[in-house]
This record gives structure tokens, sequence and C-alpha cells, in this order.
């Protein structure tokens, strides 16, 4: 196969993987089931996750009173968005390394082809030659922050429409913006992001998470959950271990519909040579990484503030 016609058919794969929330996670979870070396590829699947979770919050029990009908769709398209150009950037690179591995030989000349940015290129083609897994899962990282900074956090209509709306920053002043790793015991561990729109705040987190989702003591009931529990979108997939028995938000794709996306014109490389190992360096772990009890506090106090909201304004 010609290198045109494996960029093309690695564009359209991704394409059809890319539908919504539910087949992203899923694609991740897969690859890093066949390519297990490539660990952002679980991270990734587990991020898509709770993004699952928080576009079905909008149309749950937690935020019905709080967020208008615009508001809703404003924070779902942003989540929406962010993870779909975030797919689109990452799986061909993934596939590509597949299909590397598979001819024996590195094909990561056909990056620009697939849009992907200078920087990651480089990144391959040192994973090849040195293995470095961490690495690599921070290059990602730090490249999937990047992909979405100019297109998502500093474009102005999601500036005024999200990032500067009153529910996006009361999530942010009670530390919502959480990322959840939970278990089938019913214990839920996590770290949260304290300024979602800064771009280095956004890439400690990843490190972060891949820190406590890689910690060998705490690994194999992650891995265990995200095998034998089914992503349906639902905040219930992870709630009901902890025993909740009343679905506080429904099923994905019973509340959303399937969004045509394009990459509205060509896509520029957001690197431009800066020497960035300064971002490869580890961060460490908050003192408290288990949230189970915090995690429904911090709900129970976000739905009492915006059903205060809603009694005040009369919106319902």
């Amino acid at each position: 196969m010609s290198g045109i016609k494996l960029a093309r058919y690695i564009q359209e794969l991704t394409g059809k993987l890319n539908k919504d929330n539910i087949s992203r996670t899923n694609a991740y979870k897969k690859y890093f089931d066949r390519h297990p070396e490539i660990k952002w590829s679980l991270l990734a699947s587990f991020v898509s996750r709770n993004a699952g979770w928080s576009m079905t919050d909008l149309k749950g029990r937690l935020f019905e009173l709080g967020l208008s009908d615009v508001q809703q769709n404003w924070l779902f398209l942003t989540y929406e968005r962010a993870n779909w150009l975030i797919f689109s950037d990452a799986y061909p690179q993934l596939l590509l390394y597949e299909w590397s591995k598979e001819l024996g030989q590195p094909l990561f000349h056909l990056l620009p082809a697939l849009g992907v940015s200078s920087f990651m290129k480089a990144e391959w083609e040192r994973f090849w030659r040195e293995r470095d897994e961490k690495r690599l899962m921070y290059a990602l990282i730090i490249n999937e922050q990047n992909t979405i900074q100019t297109p998502i956090i500093q474009n102005p209509l999601f500036k005024k429409n999200v990032f500067h709306t009153i529910p996006f920053q009361v999530c942010e002043w009670f530390h919502f913006n959480t990322v959840i790793f939970p278990t089938v015991e019913g214990v839920f561990y996590g770290v949260s992001v304290k300024r979602f729109t800064s771009l280095h705040e956004r890439i400690k987190l990843g490190k972060q998470l891949s820190r406590l989702l890689f910690r060998p003591e705490l690994f194999p009931s992650f891995f265990h959950f995200t095998t034998c529990v089914p992503h349906t979108g639902s905040r219930f997939d992870m709630e009901r271990w902890a025993g909740i028995r009343n679905r506080s938000s429904p099923f994905l794709r019973t509340c959303f519909p399937v969004i045509a996306h394009s990459l509205d014109g060509a896509k520029a490389d957001w690197f431009h040579g800066e020497n960035m190992e300064k971002l490869f360096q580890d961060e460490k772990l908050p003192e408290k990484i288990e949230l189970t009890e915090w995690y429904f506090q911090k709900r129970r106090q976000l739905h009492a503030v915006f059903s205060l909201e809603n009694w005040l304004t009369g919106r319902r």
C-alpha cells in the first residue's frame, strides 16, 4: 500500500471511530489492549469516559435546575468538540504506529500528511529508537492539550458561552472539574484541575492522572473496571458500584445527537520549535487521591447551589 493510500485509509478509519464519545472511548481501550506499551491510549479512554459522564450530567438531575437549554448545548459542544479534535489528531498517530509495528519499519514520515504536529513526529521517531513509554505518554498529553488550546480554549465563542459563564465558574470554584478513576469495589480515585483554561494546568493534570492510573497497587482495579463495565455515558456506570440505586443521568445516545464536525480549513501546526523539556518532568500527585466521600459531597453541594440559583431566578 502506498503512503498516500495508507494515509487515506487511516483517516477514513479514524472518522468512523470518531462518531461520538462512546465510539472514541471504546476505540482507545481496544487499542491499548492490542498495544499496551502505548499507555496514553488507556489514559485517553478513561478521560473520555469522564467526558461522557460530564455530557450526560447536563441532562441529568445535577444540572437540570441550573442550566438553560442554551447553556446545556454549549457545554455539550465544548466536551464533544474538544474530544473529537483530540481523537482526530491522536488516533491516526496510533494507527500509524500499529502499521509500523506490523511492517517492522517506522512510517512516521507520513505524520505530516495526517496533519500531525512536527513535535509528535520527532517524539514518535524517538520512541521507535528508545522505547521510552512514559516519555511518549507525556508527549501525547502535551500534544493533545496544545491541539485544543487555540480552537477550543481560546475560541471567542467558547469563551463567551462557556468559560466566562457562571455555571462553568461555579464548577471551578467547587473543584468539580475532576477526572475520576472508579473501581468495582465502589472506591473512587481522581485528580482535579484548578484552572481548566490554563494549558500548563491541563498538562499537569494529564501527567498526574497518568501516574495515578499506572500506580502498581491501583492499576489492576482500574483496568478491571474499564474492561468489565461497558461505557454507556451515564454516570450510573460508576455510581452503582458505590451503592447508588437511582440513575442520575441518562444514556448518552438517548439524549445527544451525533455531531457532524469539520476542521474548518487547514490545520495549523501548534509547535514552533520551542524547548519543551520542562514539560516532560514528573508531577507529584496530591496527598488525597481517594475521593469517594469527597465526590458525593461535592455533587450534593453543586446540586444545592444550582437549586438555589433556580429558586432565586424562578427559571423553572
